[in-house]
Order: C-alpha cells, then structure tokens, then sequence
C-alpha cells in the first residue's frame, strides 16, 4: 500500500513539473531584445543569425572644403569650396540590371550577431561635384608652368595669401562621379516601435556607427591637364546613421536613412600623373537614402 501511494505521489508531481515546463515554453518561445519603446505586442521571432540584403537610392549634400593642390612648382589651396551631388534623372536606369549602378547608389549585406544588434559591410556610392565657375580664396604658390612636362598657368602665376580669385573650367574642374565612394563597415542597433497583431508586420528604429575606406574615382583638369583618374585609396571615413526599417513581411522591407559622416582624402588623382601631382581635402556629408531589401 506504502509503495503504491508512492508511486501515485511521483506521478502526480512529474506531471505537474511536465506541465509548468510546457507552459513556460509556451509563454516565452523565443528571446527578442528589449525596445527602448513600450510594445504592447511583441514579435514571436528572433532576428539573432539572420541575414539582410538591401539595395538603395541616395541624395547627398556636402559641406564646404578646402582644397589643396601639390605638385612640381606649385602647392596651393582653394578655400570653401562649394559642392553638390549629381543626380541621375529618374529613369528606368533605375530598373535596368545593366545600368542601375550609374545613379547614387548603396548596397549593404549584414547579418544580427543578437535579436536587436547586427554587423554589416556596405558600399555607399554617392557623386562629388566642384560648382564651376566659383569665386573663392586661395593661399600658396602657382608657378609659370606646373607639373612635369609643363603645364602653362599663364595669368594665374602667382603667390597668393588670402586673394580671391574666379575658379573657371580654365583652371579647374573637381569631380568625383564615378564615384565619391564609401567601403565601409557598420554597426547597427535596432528597436521596434510597432509591430502589429500578425507578428509579421513592424516598424522598426535602426541607429548605427561605421568606418571605412573611400575608394573614389575623380575626374580631374588642372590647367586642362587631367582625366578620369582610375579608383584609389584616397583616405577614410566615419558616419552615424538613424532610419526607419517598415517590414512589410517578416523578410521584406523598406526602409529610410539618413546618415551624416566626416571623411578624409589624402591622396586624390588629378593629372594623371599620379607619381607628381595629388589632391587632398576633408569633406562632411549628410546622406538620405530609400532602399528595398530582405532578411532571411
């Protein structure tokens, strides 16, 4: 009689502690992380080990940057230079696999080391375009003839400290449309805002930090002497970002960002005569940009 209420007792308890345990499971099934907004309803799904593709469209603007020029017989800077972007007209380059890289672009592969942080690699391809004409100060030195061989500065010779001159195509044209580009990498952190009833719906804050290398491709007349330069290292980056991911699936999304960063060019191509002649200068920037991509 003692070892049967034994045995009762034991399996009484084992199925109480088999029940708590399936419940428990049932109550927290997956572990998201914690928003820094009140959720009423929670996703159902972890992000941690999923992987992002996205492909987008951006709109840039740049401050103003000085601008300095050495090479044999001169060593001079253009003060505040003035800058824009260079805009595709909307078109079905957009959409033509053969020519959608010719508009600015970005393209960022990534994957969620957690729930709500992920790591990404990304190429940022934005245009840099010098407004000529323009009127701006210059300081140091143009000889008669700059570069080797020599390139006539005819009335421009000169020491200058502070004058203000008119930078025609004569003297100058400074771009970097194919392109201004940024190889980077980024950190990214992300916290849902809404998600809706179905769990597979949300819209989503992502903030960010990276750092990278900037790869452009200039094309560059000094004194009509000039190409368009091949790509090079020309110096580094950082950015911050913040942007709005709407998930119209669990995979699929749209998304916003806009991303502020501060670079440094060292060594940029101007004549062709990369061995003697070299830009450099520091350009910030502010970027929008509308991208479709998957998580998978």
């Amino acid at each position: 009689m003692k070892k049967s209420y034994l045995l009762l007792l034991f399996l009484v308890f084992g199925k109480r502690t088999k029940a708590q345990e399936t419940t428990n499971t049932t109550d927290n099934p997956v572990k998201i992380g914690k928003s820094i907004f009140s959720n009423e309803i929670k996703r159902n799904f972890s992000r941690k080990g999923d992987f992002f593709v996205h492909w987008g469209y951006n709109h840039s603007w740049y401050g103003k940057s000085d601008i300095n020029f050495v090479g044999p017989n001169y060593d001079f800077t253009l003060k505040d230079v003035v800058a824009h972007d260079r805009q595709s007209p909307l078109k079905w380059n957009y959409l033509n696999p053969a020519k959608i890289s010719e508009p600015q672009y970005n393209l960022r592969v990534g994957y969620f080391i957690s729930d709500n942080y992920s790591v990404s690699i990304g190429w940022d391809h934005m245009k840099y375009v010098m407004d000529i004409p323009q009127r701006v100060a210059i300081t140091g030195v143009i000889g008669e003839n700059i570069s080797e061989p020599g390139v006539p500065t005819g009335a421009l010779a000169g020491t200058y400290n502070g004058q203000m001159i008119d930078v025609t195509s004569k003297m100058l044209t400074y771009e970097h449309t194919d392109g201004f580009n940024y190889a980077n990498i980024e950190f990214e952190r992300y916290d849902d805002i809404w998600v809706a009833p179905s769990r597979q719906t949300s819209l989503t804050l992502e903030t960010g930090l990276g750092g990278g290398m900037m790869v452009p491709r200039s094309d560059v007349r000094l004194f009509e002497q000039g190409r368009n330069n091949h790509w090079n290292v020309a110096g580094y980056g950082f950015s911050a970002k913040i942007g709005l991911k709407f998930y119209v699936t669990r995979g699929l999304y749209i998304q916003n960002t806009t991303k502020v960063g501060a670079t440094n060019l060292k060594t940029v191509h101007t004549t062709g005569r990369d061995d003697l002649d070299k830009a450099s200068q520091k350009i910030n920037y502010v970027q929008n940009m509308w991208a479709l991509g998957y998580q998978f």
